[in-house]
C-alpha cells in the first residue's frame, strides 16, 4: 500500500506549478457597477467617503492593507479632505512599479455625474489587478495608488485647480525619501469606453508606452490600442516632472466625457478586459527593462567608487597648483499641465 502513496506524492512534488490568476473582466466589472451604484463621488464628499470603504474593504478580503495619505488641500472653491490609498506587494526587490487611477469623479452641480468611465473604470481595474499580481511572484515590489483629487474643482481644468492626489503624493515621496524607490509609474484613467480607443500619449515616456503598444500588437488588440498620439494632461505629469518614467493609458475619446452619459450603457466590461490583458502582458518586459537598468547603474556606481581615491588625489593636486575649474550642471526642466 505504501507504494501508491509514494508514487501520488512524487508527482505533487514534480507537478507545474499554477499559472498566476488572469485578470478576470466580470470582477472588474461588478466593481465598476458597485462604485457607479454610489452614486456622485467628489473630493470631500460623503459618497468618496463611502467609496474609500468600499476600496479598502475589497483589498482587505484579498487579503491586502491599504494606508491612507490624508490632507486638507485648497481648492479655487473651498478647501477641500481629500485622501490617497496605497497598497503595496512585496517583490524580490524593494524597486517598485506603481500602477496608479484616480476614484474620484467631477463635481456638477447641474446633473447626477456617476462617472462610469471617467472615475470608476480605473478604480475597478487597479482592484482586479490587485487580486491577480498579489498572487505573482513579482521580480519588483507593487504599489497600487488610488488617487484622490485628478478632477478640476472649477468647471474649466486650468492652473493647479487639477491632479491634488498626484501632486500631494510625489511631493511626499520627495520628503520622505521614498520617490527614488519608483522606476515606472503606470496611470489608467477613462478605460471603460464601449469604443475603446487609447492613443500614444506624447507626454508620456517613449519606452514605456512602446512596451505596451508591443504588449497590444502581440495580443491583436492594436485595433484599441492606436498608433496615433495625443497630448495628455494628467496625473502621470507631476511624476514625470520629478523624474519617474511614466506611461498613461486613457480613452479621451469618449463621447460621454463630462456628461450625464457617462454611466454603465457607455462602459463594457470588454475594454476592461482588454486593457488588463495588454498591462499585464508588457509588465514583464518592463520589469526586465528596470532590472537591467538597476544593474547597470550598480555597476557603474561601483566602478566610481573604485576610482575615487584617484580621482580624489588628482583634485588635491590641481588645489595644490593653484589651478581653479568651475563646474556647472544644467538640469531639465519639464514643464507640462493637464
Amino acid at each position: 500500500m505504501v507504494a501508491p502513496f509514494l508514487a501520488a506524492a512524487l508527482t505533487l512534488q514534480t507537478a507545474a506549478p499554477l499559472p498566476p490568476p488572469r485578470f478576470e473582466s466580470g470582477r472588474a466589472w461588478e466593481h465598476l457597477r458597485q462604485l457607479v451604484a454610489i452614486g456622485p463621488r467628489p473630493s470631500g464628499s460623503p459618497a468618496i467617503e463611502q467609496t474609500r470603504k468600499y476600496i479598502k474593504e475589497q483589498l482587505a478580503a484579498m487579503g491586502l492593507t491599504a494606508l491612507e495619505q490624508a490632507w486638507e488641500d485648497e481648492t479655487p472653491i473651498e478647501k477641500v479632505h481629500m485622501v490617497n490609498l496605497s497598497v503595496i506587494i512585496p517583490g524580490a526587490r524593494k524597486e517598485r512599479i506603481v500602477f496608479a487611477g484616480h476614484y474620484d469623479t467631477k463635481l456638477f452641480r447641474q446633473f447626477r455625474f456617476v462617472g462610469a468611465s471617467d472615475g470608476a473604470s480605473s478604480a475597478a481595474f487597479l482592484l482586479e489587478l490587485a487580486r491577480i499580481l498579489k498572487a505573482r511572484k513579482s521580480p519588483l515590489t507593487i504599489e497600487l495608488l488610488f488617487l484622490d483629487g485628478e478632477e478640476a474643482r472649477l468647471p474649466e481644468w486650468q492652473g493647479t485647480d487639477n491632479t491634488y492626489g498626484s501632486r500631494h503624493y510625489v511631493e511626499m515621496a520627495k520628503r520622505d525619501g521614498s520617490l527614488a524607490a519608483i522606476k515606472a509609474l503606470i496611470l489608467v484613467d477613462m478605460i471603460g469606453d464601449r469604443d475603446l480607443d487609447v492613443r500614444r500619449d506624447e507626454n508620456s515616456t517613449l519606452w514605456l508606452t512602446d512596451a505596451i503598444w508591443a504588449a497590444a500588437k502581440h495580443q491583436d488588440l492594436d485595433d484599441s490600442f492606436l498608433a496615433e498620439s495625443t497630448r495628455i494632461e494628467d496625473d502621470h505629469l507631476p511624476f514625470l516632472a520629478a523624474g519617474v518614467p511614466s506611461v498613461d493609458i486613457i480613452d479621451l475619446d469618449y463621447d460621454a466625457w463630462h456628461t450625464a452619459k457617462d454611466n454603465l450603457d457607455a462602459v463594457s466590461a470588454r475594454s476592461l478586459q482588454i486593457v488588463g490583458d495588454v498591462i499585464v502582458g508588457a509588465l514583464p518586459a518592463i520589469e526586465a527593462r528596470l532590472i537591467k537598468h538597476s544593474q547597470i547603474t550598480l555597476v557603474n556606481k561601483t566602478t566610481v567608487r573604485r576610482k575615487a581615491p584617484r580621482k580624489d588625489y588628482t583634485i588635491r593636486l590641481a588645489h595644490h597648483r593653484h589651478h581653479r575649474r568651475g563646474l556647472r550642471r544644467k538640469a531639465d526642466v519639464v514643464m507640462m499641465g493637464h
